[in-house]
């Protein structure tokens, strides 16, 4: 495998690993502990739990997808900057998905927000939105970082 195979395994393995497991806490936390929404607010339950359902296999499948390229990539040889590059793609995927999410589902199509019927939803929104650019700047300077060095990757 080249050096070149090797980084764009990383790549997309840790970003769709960050977008499905930031898509996993969402499923989590605002739809099942918090009760918050669900992905489409449906006026009958049957119709959330489906979308939730929906939401959740495609989150779940990003989750392996992205553990699998992760696999496939193996070790990197330098292991500290390896770690940055994949932590950094990590939270670059992370902050994406609340970014895309939120912009998406909460302003573009309104099909729900964070905490729908309080009077500070849009508060919520926008705390949600700042959160994942947060995140992914974090991420995109961390593997910025990383890149610099050529050698990064063994042969």
């Amino acid at each position: 495998m080249t050096k070149r195979t090797k980084r764009r395994l990383l790549d997309y393995g840790s970003f769709i690993l960050g977008f499905g497991f930031m898509g996993a806490l969402d499923g989590i936390i605002f739809h099942q502990l918090l009760q918050w929404h669900s992905v489409i607010m449906a006026t009958d339950r049957s119709g959330q739990i489906f979308s939730d359902g929906i939401f959740h296999f495609a989150v779940t499948v990003a989750l392996v997808v992205g553990g699998i390229l992760l696999w496939l990539a193996g070790n990197p040889t330098s292991l500290e900057k390896g770690k940055r590059f994949v932590i950094g793609g990590f939270l670059l995927g992370a902050g994406i998905f609340n970014l895309l999410e939120g912009i998406i589902d909460h302003h573009i199509l309104q099909i729900h927000r964070v905490k729908p019927g309080d009077p500070l939803a849009l508060l919520y929104d926008l705390a949600f939105l700042a959160l994942g650019l947060l995140i992914a700047i974090i991420g995109y300077f961390i593997r910025r970082n990383s890149k610099n060095d050529q050698e990064f990757i063994s042969a």
